[in-house]
């Protein structure tokens, strides 16, 4: 088997091919606006506290967490639409998993968020 050699046009290619997901992600999801609304909320709200740099880390790891569950939930969703159209108790379970990692991931943030944001507020 030939190993393909190191591109720079290649790595171009695949940062495009990323970019062109998000893109399609942003395009076609409707909770993807309400992970940007939260997003920019968040963002917004810990320059206007000034967070320490130790809170930006761990309110950019929970950002990154949730919009990481997110598309993950999303394309195993497409893909199982592709696969299996039709109703099983499977595919259920799978979604249904999926969505749940979704929610543990928001939840999470949400307590971290709660963690840094509080102090600041009262």
């Amino acid at each position: 088997m030939e190993k393909n050699r190191f591109s720079v046009a290649s790595r171009i290619r695949s940062f495009q091919f990323a970019f062109a997901g998000i893109a399609s992600f942003l395009r076609s999801e409707h909770n993807a606006w309400l992970h940007f609304i939260a997003t920019a909320a968040v963002i917004v709200l810990g320059w206007r506290l000034q967070i320490t740099p130790h809170e930006w880390i761990a309110v950019i790891v929970a950002i990154a967490m949730v919009w990481t569950a997110e598309m993950f939930n999303t394309c195993l969703e497409k893909l199982i639409d592709f696969l299996s159209p039709g109703p099983h108790p499977q595919i259920k379970f799978i979604k249904d998993v999926a969505a749940g990692a979704v929610l543990v991931a928001a939840m999470a943030a949400l307590t971290i968020g709660s963690i840094i944001f509080i102090p600041y507020i009262f």
